[in-house]
């Protein structure tokens, strides 16, 4: 009788995924025996230290040089140069959104309270709260890190649901505007539901034709195959769906004003970064090493997604008047802004690394710059929760100019002003697309040229929102009962100070970040 094998699991390779699922699991242990006037003083220095520490993990592989040259896990994980960059750039976040989290007043007493009743009340008058965020951060967290560097679709998809179920809970949590809160929870829920149909269904479709879920096993069956078979055609569109959901990209972008705006500003900017670096490594991962063979087929598509994209945030957002909807729509501008990295893959394996590079750095910079911009907004208060409307933000700068100012900086990085990070992210994923469409034997070298050309009108469409901000902070007169600035916590300000160092860092001395990327790039798993 034959036995059965052993599986092989690289446990050293797999630490930091590891060590932030156990701190998770830990938490959960916490949340059901200790007393909960313990929890929190156990959650918080857990949950930071499970970070750092896996962060540590990675800078140790890079710096021994322990890349591994395969993927892991039986083939299922790959932990190669761009997934220990993103899993650097996500750790970074999670660690600096944990921060925020800690602060008083984000988080509701009871969400199973009715919002204004007195159970409410009562929960609030007797400092209860939600602990059990700290163990639900890590599962997204450990999601997000795991869903970037699945080699095979059906972990890509056990790493999307481990990320997408913690944060539809969280979404639901916020202390004030319950009702709006509970809103977009169940919307984020509704929609990321029928996203992650769609990719599970396209993965039992690519799977039908090509008789493995592995992404290079799917490149081989595309290769072998003398035409395009509508079931794999399908099946590819599905999955293209569910993974532009995840990032936000027109036409699947309606669920993220909503959801930015209704859930509790931590949560909004963990969202608004380390999700977008998860799904947006996820989507590098099955385009180039899954469809490398399709490269035809899909970028004629992936070209109209982004330009619609780019022009879709850009518009809307100067009609918004919300400030967390104005940053959701400047998020969405973001994603197609990278989807033309993306788009710069036809040449050689240096080209491909050079859009690559350009991807990573645009990630890691506007990762860092928008988690500072939410930190700002959450100390801009009126009685009923922080100050959303932009009426509210006038003359911020003549009350608080510090606070206005830094906030201005982290606009014009989003805009893409020369001497911030935000410009190098843009130039780089910009020239990538332009030097692509120069190869010999592109048949859409023309449209290249003109995608950075919506590219960079939309970026001048975005500069304009942007800049209005500016001047209703900096030329408008204070209203009389404008809103309360919050006396920032000690993590708010790290977290405010090391965002701004960030963008003004990479956007004098760039060099180190691209250095950084650029290595990473060179050792995707492509086969």
């Amino acid at each position: 009788m034959n036995s059965i094998p052993a599986p092989t699991i690289e446990y050293g390779t797999l630490a930091p995924l590891l060590v932030v699922f156990g701190a998770a699991v830990i938490g959960v242990l916490v949340e059901a025996f200790a007393p909960r006037y313990l929890r929190k003083s156990i959650h918080v220095p857990l949950t930071l230290l499970s970070l750092f520490g896996a962060f540590a993990l990675v800078l140790v592989q890079v710096l021994r040089g322990n890349v591994p040259t395969a993927p892991v896990a039986m083939g299922a994980v790959a932990v190669d140069g761009p997934a220990l960059f993103i899993w650097g750039v996500i750790l970074v976040l999670s660690f600096v959104c944990v921060l925020l989290i800690n602060d008083e007043g984000h988080f509701v007493a009871s969400a199973a309270a009715v919002p204004g009743s007195a159970d409410e009340e009562e929960a609030e008058a007797t400092g209860g709260g939600h602990t059990e965020v700290y163990p639900l951060v890590l599962f997204a967290v450990g999601g997000m890190l795991l869903f970037p560097a699945a080699h095979d679709l059906l972990m890509m998809f056990v790493g999307l649901e481990v990320m997408s179920l913690p944060l539809y809970l969280l979404c639901g949590l916020a202390r004030r505007r319950r009702l709006l809160s509970q809103e977009a929870s169940m919307k984020y829920f509704l929609l990321g539901a029928f996203s992650s149909a769609f990719f599970l269904y396209g993965t039992a479709m690519v799977y039908g034709f090509a008789g493995t879920v592995s992404l290079p096993g799917i490149n081989e069956a595309m290769a072998r195959s003398a035409s395009l078979d509508p079931i794999l055609m399908l099946g590819l569109a599905l999955l293209g769906v569910g993974l532009l959901f995840k990032i936000g990209a027109a036409p699947f972008h309606a669920w993220k004003p909503d959801v930015y705006q209704g859930a509790p500003t931590p949560i909004t900017a963990l969202m608004a970064s380390g999700t977008l670096v998860a799904a947006m490594g996820a989507v590098l991962r099955v385009f180039w090493v899954g469809l490398g063979n399709l490269d035809w087929n899909w970028r004629p598509i992936i070209w109209g997604v982004a330009a619609l994209t780019m022009i879709v945030g850009s518009i809307l957002a100067i009609t918004q008047t919300e400030i967390k909807r104005m940053l959701a729509y400047s998020s969405i501008a973001h994603a197609g802004f990278l989807l033309v990295g993306v788009m710069a893959t036809f040449g050689s394996a240096e080209q491909n690394a050079v859009s690559l590079k350009a991807i990573l750095f645009y990630l890691a910079v506007y990762g860092i710059t928008t988690v500072g911009a939410f930190a700002v907004v959450t100390l801009i208060r009126d009685p009923g929760g922080e100050a959303g409307h932009l009426s509210r933000w006038a003359g911020l700068g003549k009350r608080a100019p510090v606070l206005a100012g830094v906030f201005a900086f982290f606009l014009l990085a989003f805009a893409g002003i020369p001497l911030t990070s935000g410009f190098f992210g843009k130039y780089a994923v910009f020239a990538a697309a332009l030097n692509s469409g120069t190869q010999p034997g592109d048949s859409m070298g023309g449209w290249m040229a003109g995608l950075v050309v919506v590219g960079v009108v939309a970026s001048a469409i975005a500069a304009f929102f942007y800049v209005r901000v500016i001047v209703l902070m900096f030329f408008s007169e204070p209203a009389a009962d404008g809103p309360a600035i919050a006396v920032p916590s000690m993590g708010t300000v790290a977290v405010i100070a090391v965002s701004l160092l960030v963008t003004v860092g990479v956007g004098l001395y760039p060099e180190s970040v691209l250095g950084v990327a650029n290595d990473a790039a060179h050792s995707l798993f492509i086969r």
